[in-house]
């Protein structure tokens, strides 16, 4: 299991590389939602998401350990993120992504260097692939959420948020591998027992809950979740003994709940998030995490939406 001290040492080694986000807030949005609620805008930060956070550590400790090469297996922001690194660093990448990827996050690899290769639909497809090319190649293979470093470097986002509210009382993260959670998790519960951190999962890719209501790793097969960023196929086996022992609640949310969720965003704070980065929004919009008399931080893990699909989700379910 990650230690707070990999997250605190992963803060070290990429403060250079990531922005410290801010927190964001709408006083029209908690009065409509009826939530004291805060934005973590991690939509915000290089390359669009909070996996720069992680692709920073993991692909820095690569290259100093002499890696000329990483690969990487995404949807797009992990992709994105891992490119970016690389590109700094002055080594290649590799990036597969699903045939069904976003344009806009495909385009973004390849503008920060990184050759893409596509491959299957769902993460047990892509990450097969990313590994064996790593090996043909002689690189690094950088998971998108079941690695140490990975956990360590998300995690930096939750030292920062209870740095930058010290009265929250829950944080509402995104949920997919669980990579972002179980660093933010490491984090939080090492500092601030006491915050509350639950997360919010698509129901249409409810792998984590299906798992934590078995006990056990259990696998889901393709998802058509608008969430891109969160169709994974199961937690990972570092991340979920984490959820497991340390989270204090997941909820699911549905498609409408996250348009609905991008639209509030969008019009009443002007701000562009893409469907994975508004999961943890709608679940405290929908009253489904939170309660009235807490302080809560919603993580907006990400904006990485092209324009056109972004303007026929939130059509498609009329106007505010």
């Amino acid at each position: 299991m990650a230690k707070i001290e990999e997250v605190e040492q992963a803060r070290n080694s990429i403060q250079d590389i990531i922005h410290k986000t801010p927190i964001i807030h709408s006083q029209s949005l908690q009065e409509k939602w009826g939530r004291r609620v805060f934005f973590k805008a991690e939509h915000l930060q290089k390359t669009g998401s909070f996996k720069i956070r992680g692709a920073a550590n993991a692909v820095t400790n690569a290259a100093s350990d002499g890696a000329t090469l990483v690969t990487a297996a995404s949807s797009g922001n992990h992709g994105q993120a891992v490119a970016y690194v690389a590109a700094e660093l002055g080594i290649s990448s590799v990036i597969v992504v699903p045939t069904d990827a976003s344009p806009a996050k495909v385009a973004a690899i390849k503008a920060y260097g990184g050759q893409v290769e596509y491959c299957g639909t769902t993460s047990a497809e892509r990450i097969p692939h990313a590994k064996a090319l790593a090996k043909q190649q002689g690189g690094v293979y950088i998971p998108p959420y079941d690695h140490r470093d990975i956990i360590a470097g998300q995690g930096t986002a939750g030292l920062e948020i209870i740095e930058q509210m010290t009265d929250v009382d829950a944080i509402v993260v995104p949920v997919g591998g669980g990579g972002l959670i179980s660093g933010i998790l490491t984090a939080v519960k090492a500092k601030r027992p006491d915050v509350l951190v639950i997360g919010a999962e698509p129901a249409l890719a409810s792998d984590t809950a299906l798992s934590l209501g078995r006990g056990k790793i259990t696998a889901i097969g393709p998802t058509a979740t608008i969430a891109d960023g969160l169709r994974t196929s199961q937690p990972g086996d570092l991340t979920f003994p984490i959820l497991s022992e340390l989270l204090d609640g997941l909820v699911l949310v549905e498609e409408e709940e996250i348009i609905e969720a991008m639209r509030d965003i969008a019009v009443r704070t002007k701000q562009l998030v893409e469907p994975s980065g508004a999961v943890a929004a709608a679940a405290v919009m929908s009253g489904k995490a939170g309660a009235p008399d807490q302080t809560i931080v919603a993580v907006i893990s990400g904006g990485n939406v092209d324009l056109p699909r972004f303007a026929a989700l939130l059509s498609a379910t009329g106007n505010e």
